[in-house]
């Protein structure tokens, strides 16, 4: 205490050497005299940079009379009145506008210049600039990139919105579809089609460019639908399933009935957990876990707490019929302005059979929540998730649905720090007490297209609070989060990963909807 009040003795003296006005710009030595010099002689903070770069949040002569009447006499009510006072670099300046300032910093970051072609390397090259996820990803991911685009369109980044457009509808008219991410081992598989949705994005109306998106549409389309070709009397082939009515709808697949390249050591000690199934079927229901991007969920595990008990193709996943409906809308919109009457025609027809079929097979009146459809019972699946929000975001769901919804989402998937991915705990990442950045922002643009907007407001408001002081802690966006308890996720087959497209472009979104946040 002796040393305290020696250096604050030796302060006033210094003040009055550095006290004289420097014109229209003081230096925070003159401008806060006494103050600044008991903050850097007194070693508040260890760098004497920190307190010289910080900024006042309220008028410095209103600051210095305050001072001035407390008169902080020990070093912890001196920083008590600082970090009252002013926003200092690295301790107290993560708020949510700072972290609006940090994605739009961050964005250059992940930012990849096109690729050139490396003999023997896995990357499948892109001709324009994309921006990748982040931590481990180092590609471009397919919905990744959806959800990405958003914070990029919104954030004066829409160059990089067109570019990685026109990186994916390369990408389908070269392979046929969006592969799960831009390496040769992903080519089996694509991801959730967000394609559709990434076009609503684009500020591009060159007729030219239309014409080519939208046949890159109607191919991406075929890819998902190209099973129907060869159903047989098991009801399935490749990602085409045949209800019991006969309406054609999807399951996640992949085309290689092998361990995966970026996971092949887990998926060989998988399949050897269950020697009573074939290896090559659960690599495909492992594989088809991977297309889905719930890669683990207790969706598609038959026991929730065995990840080797996994069945993701025998399930027909209401996310994925919802985007599929939002992928044939929007080929009928589109070949409309187009001046195809008949092709508008032809994929309005589809949309309408989907649409019916979304409501028939996957609404649990009782429950008030859309499911997942199991081919084996032949009814919904128990397994409450996020997933139960797609029908709202495709807008299939009438206002009575939308309500009931609402409804089991606060019961059931409301929590602390945001919407739960689903009420269970298994270690898998894509279950509670995990929360992923795109389920929030379908669940709140669902919310609020369905005169839901209370519940999606209070979504968005404590998945900020998550991200915000997860991010005032470490100083990183991250890939995911537990919701429960407001930190980092955990879970899944490696380490949670900063950067983080996704939860960068979700949180600008979110604060460009919701600026009071």
């Amino acid at each position: 205490m002796k040393l305290w009040h020696s250096l604050v003795g030796t302060s006033l003296a210094v003040c009055a050497l550095v006290a004289e006005p420097l014109g229209a710009q003081q230096s925070p030595a003159a401008l806060y005299g006494d103050l600044f010099s008991a903050v850097q002689t007194g070693r508040l903070f260890p760098d004497g940079k920190t307190f010289a770069d910080a900024a006042p949040k309220r008028d410095p002569q209103a600051i210095m009379a305050d001072y001035r009447r407390e008169r902080p006499a020990t070093p912890e009510a001196l920083r008590s009145f600082v970090l009252a006072n002013f926003t200092v670099p690295g301790v107290n300046d993560r708020g949510a506008t700072d972290l609006r300032r940090h994605i739009r910093n961050l964005w250059p970051m992940l930012v990849r210049q096109p690729d050139e072609q490396v003999a023997g390397s896995s990357l499948l090259p892109m001709p324009h600039p994309y921006v990748v996820p982040g931590g481990r990803f180092r590609e471009m991911y397919y919905w990744d990139s959806y959800f990405t685009m958003l914070g990029l369109a919104v954030d004066g980044q829409q160059p990089l919105v067109e570019s990685m457009l026109a990186n994916f509808t390369d990408t389908i008219e070269r392979y046929g579809h969006i592969p799960n991410g831009m390496r040769t081992y992903y080519l089996g598989r694509s991801q959730p089609p967000f394609y559709a949705a990434m076009l609503d994005l684009s500020k591009d109306t060159d007729p030219a460019t239309a014409a080519k998106r939208l046949a890159a549409l109607k191919k991406e389309h075929a890819y998902w639908m190209k099973g129907a070709s060869c159903l047989d009397s098991s009801g399935a082939c490749d990602r085409v399933v045949r209800m019991p009515d006969g309406t054609l709808l999807n399951r996640y697949w992949d085309d290689r009935p092998l361990p995966r390249d970026e996971s092949f050591a887990e998926d060989l000690i998988t399949a050897k957990e269950d020697p009573s199934r074939p290896a090559e079927e659960m690599y495909r229901h492992l594989r088809a876990g991977a297309e889905s991007g719930w890669d683990y969920s207790s969706r598609w595990l038959s026991d929730p707490q065995r990840l080797a008990s996994i069945r993701t193709t025998e399930i027909v996943p209401v996310d994925l019929n919802s985007l599929m409906l939002i992928m044939e809308e929007a080929i009928a919109r589109r070949s409309a302005a187009a001046g195809d009457q008949a092709g508008a025609a032809s994929f309005a027809a589809l949309a309408n059979k989907r649409r019916a079929a979304l409501n028939r097979y996957f609404w649990v009146a009782g429950q008030g929540r859309y499911a997942d459809w199991d081919r084996m019972t032949r009814k919904p699946t128990p397994r409450i998730s996020a997933a139960t929000l797609y029908p709202l975001f495709a807008g299939a769901a009438s206002p009575q649905q939308a309500a009931a919804v609402a409804a089991s989402v606060r019961r059931d998937l409301l929590a602390t720090g945001g919407l739960r991915t689903t009420p269970v705990r298994t270690g898998q990442q894509w279950d509670s007490p995990n929360g992923w950045a795109p389920l929030q922002w379908v669940a709140i643009a669902g919310l609020e297209k369905n005169a839901q907007g209370e519940l999606a407001r209070e979504i968005a408001k404590r998945w900020l609070d998550t991200v915000s002081t997860t991010y005032a802690e470490t100083g990183k966006m991250l890939e995911k989060y537990d919701i429960e308890e407001r930190k980092p996720g955990g879970g899944g087959e490696y380490p949670t990963q900063d950067g983080f497209g996704w939860t960068n472009g979700v949180t600008s979104a979110i604060l460009e909807r919701y600026p009071d946040l």
